[in-house]
């Protein structure tokens, strides 16, 4: 065989060759792209039903429950359990990609003709009122106290009793003991309440008007629990210890912040000074100390000799100074990362962020006015 019979040869092998490779390519994206259109139409069908109607032709009336304090988990259980959906999972995330919040606890009636939006949307109305005895709003930020009058005022338990079984020492011994997630922590004699903060911002809804007021506050501890349980199971953030830990700093995350991005950078900007071994010095904590709701915080207030002033100690206070909801609670395990080590908050909502005390103190003389004439204002409508 000459050379040019060789090198011949060798271009038809080369062409064999590449050919094949071709055909191994072309079969190989072939089988990928079947297999991405099988889990795409795969897909779009699980979903497809796990939206549609359980049985369109039956409209029968199907009672649902759903106590104060429920999950989202808990309610697509409760509906699974009911055959109304098909999928609690996927109910979970479906209804958190809806934003569909605040689903109110109380009884509905639902039937299987309905799809998922339309169970989520009669859920999100709410059920009749008139189906319970008692009923009652708690917002995010309260102090204890606050929280026991809301109860009060909304069930036979009159304010003191109330407080005797909130603030009973060995009923939270009996919690601690039940509970993994509580402990001793909150039996500190520097804090006011062992279960301040520990009691989460919702609405509660009860059938019976004899109920207990450690049935209500345990549905409320509850509640605390599954919130943190899903959020530390989402987050991606090391910050986060235990939960006395993380309710302390959520509560004054949610008295120093109205949106999510505020909440997020001032628990960035928390950490950032405890790691710098900077004492917090925060003006919600120096109006718990204070026993007061402080419109603003003067010179002499952050003089106060108590645990909870971060103005004259180091760290975390012993506990938390409200109950946090679950947009400061989620702040604490994923903070903004930033170079801020101050903020100030205006009059208008606004929250300033600095990166030196020269830049802080030149903004807080800049808006401190705002606030002295807001609070002249204010006196003088009263």
């Amino acid at each position: 065989m000459n050379d040019n019979q060789e090198m011949n040869e060798q271009k038809k092998q080369k062409a064999m060759n590449a050919r094949m490779v071709r055909r191994i390519v072309f079969w190989i994206v072939l089988a990928l792209v079947i297999l991405a259109i099988i889990g795409l139409v795969s897909g779009y069908f699980y979903v497809r039903a796990a939206v549609s109607p359980m049985d369109e032709q039956d409209d029968s009336e199907v009672e649902v429950e759903i106590p104060g304090g429920s999950s989202m988990r808990d309610i697509g259980e409760r509906l699974e359990g009911e055959d109304l959906i098909s999928d609690s999972t996927f109910f979970h995330y479906y209804s958190r990609w809806q934003n569909a919040s605040g689903l109110q606890a109380g009884i509905y009636e639902l039937n299987r003709s309905m799809d998922l939006d339309e169970i989520l949307d009669t859920m999100q109305e709410g059920p009749h009122r008139e189906a319970y005895a008692i009923s009652y709003t708690v917002p995010e930020g309260l102090w204890l106290e606050d929280i026991a009058a809301t109860i009060s005022e909304a069930s036979p338990h009159g304010i003191d009793e109330v407080v005797d079984v909130l603030d009973n020492e060995d009923y939270v011994e009996g919690l601690i003991e039940e509970h993994e997630l509580l402990s001793e922590e909150m039996l500190d004699d520097a804090i006011r309440y062992p279960l301040e903060g520990y009691l989460f911002p919702a609405t509660y809804e009860f059938l019976d008007e004899e109920v207990s007021v450690e049935w209500m506050a345990e549905s409320m501890l509850q509640q605390t629990f599954d919130v943190y349980e899903q959020v530390a199971g989402e987050a991606d953030g090391e910050h986060a210890d235990d939960l006395h830990e993380v309710l302390t700093l959520a509560s004054i995350v949610e008295r120093e912040a109205q949106t999510e991005e505020d909440r997020r950078l001032i628990a960035g900007v928390l950490f950032n000074r405890l790691d710098e071994g900077m004492p917090l010095e925060v003006d919600p904590t120096v109006a718990y100390a204070q026993g007061e709701h402080l419109y603003m915080t003067s010179l002499e207030d952050i003089e106060i000799d108590d645990p909870f002033n971060t103005y004259q100690n180091d760290g975390l206070p012993p506990g938390p100074i409200a109950s946090p909801g679950e947009d400061s609670i989620r702040a604490v395990f994923e903070p903004e990362d930033t170079e801020y080590l101050f903020f100030y908050a205006r009059v208008t909502g606004e929250v300033i962020y600095s990166q030196t005390y020269e830049e802080h103190q030149e903004v807080h003389e800049t808006y401190r006015d705002e606030w002295i004439e807001a609070q002249e204002e204010e006196e003088s409508d009263e």
